[in-house]
């Protein structure tokens, strides 16, 4: 499966970006989808995930309230909802794919496929 993600900007702080992740090539819904973020001079970590068929997700701590994924499996589509943006949620973001039930949702080596990121910026 092929992924691009989109959204990124720049943006204020208490503002929102909605992240898009177009998925091509296989049947999207065989697929767990994550968001992941890097900040400069950080390591990649974990914001949220979501199951297959939406019903369940999971988020990081620091995002809890203010992100939401969602998914669209009629469109291919993955979405992460961002609200009261802060500076410190500055990072590249990026949008992943993992075959179903293979682990902890944060765990980035379970995830086989990775979007090319987008750039989010939050000025204070």
């Amino acid at each position: 499966v092929q992924l691009q993600a989109s959204g990124g900007g720049l943006v204020q702080a208490g503002g929102s970006l909605r992240l898009s992740c177009a998925s091509s090539g296989r049947t999207f819904s065989n697929y767990e989808m994550g968001w992941f973020r890097q900040a400069p001079g950080k390591e990649r970590e974990f914001v949220a995930a979501i199951n297959w068929s939406g019903v369940y997700t999971a988020y990081a701590d620091p995002v809890k309230g203010r992100f939401t994924i969602s998914r669209d499996n009629t469109k291919n589509m993955a979405y992460l909802q961002m609200n009261s943006l802060k500076p410190e949620d500055t990072a590249v973001y990026y949008c992943a794919a993992r075959t179903i039930g293979v682990g902890a949702w944060a765990d980035q080596g379970k995830y086989d496929h990775w979007g090319q990121g987008t750039q989010v910026t939050v000025s204070s």
